[in-house]
């Protein structure tokens, strides 16, 4: 916001206006500190980028998923940013192992002493994640108890993401699961994106900071999704395992 108001010449109050309206109208995505082009149906803004996008609420899901989770649970984690979040989150746990083509999540959890398999192939640097064949064969070797992914898009028609290659990263990982949870802001509720991953059916918990309403609603009752609204993290009550 600083740099806009001096590379423009005007107030940060200008600034701040223009770009609610620019929001309002579909032209930008806004969110504290800075707004960014929003995402196509085809393409989706940069790994890091996206890590500063609606980034209270991606770490309010991150820590109300983590507490769901218990020592001795295995859990298959594809990449993301709202996952990147949670693996942090998850990392205060212990005894717990990780399956996951991130190399971000993997240092997470592998820091605090936690056991974790790395899947290999293709290294994407730009996301720090590995995806292609090798990555695929790698992942049909696990049967892990639960599978957390985060997604592009989630509308009636199921959950979509906008990159072919992590499309095929998340299904592997959930046909290797018994348990899927999805975690995703509310930005990612009715959008569309190009590469369908999974129908709303194979959804067992969803967890967002707003809970959806509508058709998209609608479809996810029908479905029998299990849909949980994280607090904000101003009202968060503190995770059982800062509790212990």
């Amino acid at each position: 916001m600083d740099e806009l108001a001096r590379t423009l010449g005007t107030s940060q109050e200008t600034i701040r206006r223009d770009l609610a309206e620019l929001a309002d109208n579909g032209q930008v995505t806004k969110y504290h500190g800075g707004a960014s082009l929003p995402p196509s149906g085809e393409h989706e803004n940069a790994f890091q980028t996206r890590m500063n996008e609606f980034a209270n609420e991606k770490k309010a899901v991150a820590r109300y998923a983590a507490g769901l989770y218990a020592p001795g649970d295995s859990i298959l984690i594809d990449t993301g940013t709202t996952t990147l979040f949670f693996a942090r989150e998850l990392s205060r746990l212990s005894r717990i192992t990780v399956i996951t083509n991130s190399l971000q999540i993997a240092t997470s959890i592998g820091a605090s002493g936690n056991r974790v398999f790395m899947i290999g192939g293709e290294y994407r640097p730009e996301s720090a994640q590995n995806t292609g064949a090798l990555a695929l064969e790698q992942i049909a070797r696990f049967n892990a108890e639960h599978a957390v992914v985060t997604i592009g898009a989630l509308n009636p028609d199921g959950a979509f993401d906008f990159s072919i290659e992590e499309a095929e990263i998340t299904r592997a990982m959930i046909a290797r699961t018994r348990y899927l949870t999805v975690i995703a802001d509310s930005s990612k509720m009715g959008r569309r994106a190009l590469f369908e991953v999974f129908p709303l059916s194979r959804i067992d918990r969803l967890i967002t900071d707003r809970k959806p309403l509508g058709a998209l609603a609608e479809a996810l009752q029908a479905a029998h999704v299990e849909v949980h609204e994280a607090p904000a993290l101003n009202r968060m009550e503190p995770a059982a395992w800062a509790r212990s």
